[in-house]
């Protein structure tokens, strides 16, 4: 077998029978997952089936970045930025679907770097690529330097399992910096950087690769080592459990669209595409040794061994974190702690709902409110409730939200 052929070479999985009709659901609805949302997703028209996905995205991101260099050559740096960054987040996506080392995987995650690489230039504030040596490779993050003098907390933001740390945040809309917190975008393993290097997702390499690089971090003399808050978003907020749970240098932990269920419910119910797509990031050589590795993915026992003030959030009929199971994870919580649960939403949880832009969503803006307080030494008033947050009803800091579990409580 020649080493392109190895390249691309995936598990077989019995998700795999399902191909067409996950491929009608992309053509219809313009998605590859989260199909309970409204309207159509960001898919372009032109996309019939899933192996579309990275050409033609790939195509529009293309266009961006020309878009991106005339403004830039025309002198109108602001706008240039705001290109540059969608197009660096369009070949982000674009990548994604590519499940191989593969010459057009190499190209599209190369194009992500080159046109971040102009975000950073462009930017307003200083945005430092930091690459850590770790267990004989190498694993990198970009640093989001606040404005403020003297050390200043630090955010740990671990994102989804289908994101990389090019995608967040906003370079105009930076919802740390912008509260005088510096701000850390990790690629872990299974992330961006770490795919492309061949590092092999294991159950527990996350948290150790996580660690090593705040290590470094902690060198710094402009962070302050014991302010330090992990923002863990979507599929992240797995291996955030695991990471606060083995690192006691956090001082506050956000579990954000809190993904911490039996595996079961993302790889079996969901959209076929986490399937393969772990199949991808772990490497394994069957449908076996990938079960293997996800019955060893419950985060039970680490639930009650993270010290620090923790939030967690999640929709009320996430498809992947049955609202029960997530009400049993966090009564396991020994720490100071909340949970609120969105009503009748399902994974992208907000309370400005369908008004809401991808990128200035309130979930982003309200956990940084939230870690910033506590980082702040602010206790939780009241730990160990479930704040019940109702379509079109009040903010989780409003002494009028309901305490509840259940659409029918009183």
């Amino acid at each position: 077998m020649s080493s392109t052929e190895e390249s691309r070479r995936r598990a077989r999985l019995r998700r795999d029978s399902q191909q067409w009709a996950f491929d009608r659901l992309v053509n219809e609805t313009g998605r590859v997952f989260h199909w309970q949302q409204k309207g159509r997703g960001r898919l372009p028209e032109g996309v019939k089936m899933h192996a579309m996905i990275s050409k033609h995205v790939g195509r529009a991101a293309q266009r961006l970045e020309q878009l991106a260099k005339a403004e830039a050559a025309a002198g109108h740096d602001l706008t240039a930025l705001e290109f540059y960054f969608d197009a660096a987040f369009a070949f982000a996506n674009a990548q994604h679907t590519v499940f191989a080392l593969d010459d057009e995987k190499k190209y599209l995650h190369g194009s992500v770097l080159r046109c971040y690489d102009e975000v950073r230039r462009l930017a307003s504030y200083t945005i430092e690529k930091v690459d850590i040596p770790w267990e004989g490779t190498t694993v990198s993050g970009y640093l989001h330097l606040a404005d403020v003098a003297g050390p200043a907390p630090l955010i740990f933001f671990i994102p989804g399992c289908d994101m990389t740390k090019e995608m967040v945040p906003h370079p105009l809309y930076n919802f740390a910096t912008q509260r005088g917190m510096h701000l850390f975008v990790f690629d872990g393993p299974g992330q961006g950087e770490s795919n492309m290097r061949g590092i092999k997702l294991t159950v527990d390499n996350y948290e150790r690769a996580a660690s090593a690089a705040l290590t470094h971090l902690l060198e710094r003399p402009d962070v302050d080592a014991d302010r330090i808050g992990m923002y863990s978003l979507s599929f992240g907020s797995y291996w955030g459990v695991r990471f606060a749970a083995t690192d006691d240098r956090i001082a506050a932990a956000a579990i954000i669209w809190a993904s911490i269920c039996d595996k079961y419910y993302l790889f079996e119910e969901e959209s076929p595409r986490y399937k393969q797509l772990f199949a991808f990031l772990t490497q394994a050589a069957s449908e076996a040794e990938l079960d293997e590795f996800v019955a060893g993915m419950s985060v039970e026992d680490f639930m009650a061994r993270i010290g620090c003030p923790t939030l967690v959030t999640i929709g009320q009929y996430d498809p992947r974190s049955p609202v029960d199971e997530v009400y049993d994870m966090f009564d396991l919580l020994q720490a100071p702690a909340e949970l609120w649960v969105f009503e009748d939403q399902h994974h992208n949880t907000n309370l400005k709902a369908s008004f809401a832009t991808q990128w200035l969503g309130d979930h982003h803006s309200m956990t940084m409110d939230w870690l910033g307080d506590r980082l702040a030494g602010k206790p939780i008033v009241s730990p160990g409730e479930t704040k019940w947050l109702a379509a079109n009803g009040v903010s989780p800091n409003d002494s009028r939200v309901p305490r509840q579990r259940s659409w029918f409580d009183a």
